[in-house]
């Protein structure tokens, strides 16, 4: 006896989207019904409920949150896939909190999709907590790249949860951030969040920080200290550059995630507490426990759940939003009119490699906006070390005039054609430029080029350059 087909039905005022998802939900033998308004939904959810809803965020009238928090009260096993063009950090947090079972950003994979339906009918929907309180907004959590969607959704995923986090990622992504926003989207956000650099500490000292010291304990404890755990207790505790612990203090903070109690610097009495732990590290913590320079059961207590923080340069779509709100910023909290960036100074800042990421960013607005004299910044204004003095465009423009003078004086002293003279000449530069570039590596220079190997090896023969 076959199983019934499962029946999707689909919430977008988009008719594109609408018609996509039901040629590719009706090709997986999934029968669909859509519906341009929320509110038409729920005239025919009284009559008929589907295996599973697709619904998109902003729509007329009532938005797809709003149908969420509707649905989750009259059908709360109803599975719904949220998808949205205007996806963020808000929208990814509000849609798993109101009971979606996957939250799917646009453009999305059509395949990943239907999918997501199949998977979303096989299981029993996810209500989530209810939030008793807004979500507050958190600015700098900015992006559509991929990469960021991808945190947006894990932190949407942990919103109901208080489970440990390694964050990891280079220098400047914003790791204290994601920390804190799995900390207001989560049950204790009404308590305590405590930050610690612990690699901003003295290792002597860095014990008495985090657990706190009796009077008397050593030379200068002259009253006694709370320690950022005690202050933590009931809320969460992010411990930055943990992979520069030492392994003495690796061993206490393993013994206090394992039995939640520890005791003061010179203490006698255990003290007990209620600490949801978030740690971030830039290493690569899996080679330090190789390298016997991380104990390998602390890595395993604090990887439980791992999120990584992009780097700058591979969400390179992201450098406009970023760059015009940091530049608001700036301007606010300098106290002067925000300014704007022209074409050729923001091709400049976007193909700029960002060794210090976001960080690095920030601090780059609040200087654009006191060195650029004028309220348009322009690719003049951009300094060396940020890519300026000559952007892709302007170096676009420089060699293109030149080759441009080449071939009008070629034209007016030889009869040979353009191509045949300039095309390999081109070619023989490029390849001389990027064999340089790699120490003669043609792998890595056929990369650069755009090129597999084969083809640079067939290139540089036929241009002697073999």
């Amino acid at each position: 006896m076959t199983s019934p087909a499962l029946n999707a039905w689909i919430v977008d005022d988009d008719p594109s989207v609408r018609w996509v998802l039901e040629k590719a939900l009706k090709q997986a033998n999934i029968t669909t019904r859509s519906f341009e308004r929320a509110e038409h939904l729920l005239e025919a959810i009284d009559d008929d409920v589907p295996d599973v809803l697709i619904t998109d965020v902003r729509m007329p009238g009532m938005s797809g949150i709003a149908l969420l928090e509707r649905l989750r009260g009259s059908v709360p096993e109803l599975p719904i896939i949220v998808i949205t063009a205007h996806s963020d950090l808000e929208n990814a947090v509000a849609a798993y909190k109101g009971g979606a079972f996957e939250y799917l950003p646009k453009p999305f994979d059509i395949d990943e999709a239907v999918e997501l339906v199949q998977k979303a009918g096989r299981v029993n929907g996810r209500p989530g907590e209810d939030p008793e309180q807004e979500t507050g907004a958190i600015a700098s959590m900015i992006g559509q790249a991929p990469a960021m969607q991808e945190v947006f959704r894990s932190i949407g995923r942990l919103s109901g949860s208080s489970m440990t986090v390694l964050i990891t990622g280079e220098s400047g992504t914003g790791k204290e951030l994601v920390a804190r926003a799995l900390h207001e989207h989560s049950p204790r956000s009404d308590k305590t969040f405590v930050a610690l650099n612990t690699s901003a500490i003295a290792s002597e000292l860095l014990e008495s920080e985090l657990f706190g010291h009796e009077k008397g304990a050593f030379t200068g404890a002259d009253t006694r200290r709370i320690g950022r755990f005690e202050q933590a207790d009931g809320g969460t505790l992010f411990l930055d550059e943990i992979g520069d612990m030492s392994p003495a203090l690796q061993t206490r903070l393993l013994r206090v995630l394992a039995e939640s109690e520890f005791y003061r610097v010179g203490g006698q009495t255990p003290i007990r507490v209620d600490v949801r732990v978030i740690a971030a590290t830039n290493q690569d913590l899996a080679r330090a426990v190789k390298e016997s320079r991380f104990r390998e059961d602390l890595y395993h207590r604090l990887n439980v759940i791992r999120i990584n923080t992009p780097p700058l340069r591979h969400r390179r779509d992201d450098i406009p939003i970023l760059l015009k709100h940091y530049l608001a910023e700036a301007a606010d909290e300098l106290g002067a009119t925000t300014k704007t960036l022209d074409e050729d100074a923001l091709a400049a800042l976007q193909a700029f490699s960002w060794p210090g990421n976001v960080r690095q960013l920030v601090n780059a607005t609040r200087r654009l906006t006191v060195t650029a004299p004028g309220s348009v910044i322009t690719a003049e204004d951009v300094p060396s070390d940020l890519g300026g003095s000559e952007s892709p465009k302007q170096a676009a423009k420089e060699w293109t005039g030149v080759l441009a003078a080449w071939a009008e004086r070629q034209l007016h002293s030889s009869s040979a054609p353009l191509l045949e003279t300039a095309l390999p000449e081109f070619e023989k530069t490029l390849i001389e430029t990027a064999m340089s570039q790699t120490n003669g590596h043609r792998q890595e220079a056929a990369k650069l080029l755009g090129w597999g190997r084969n083809t640079l090896a067939r290139k540089m023969k036929a241009l002697r350059l073999d």
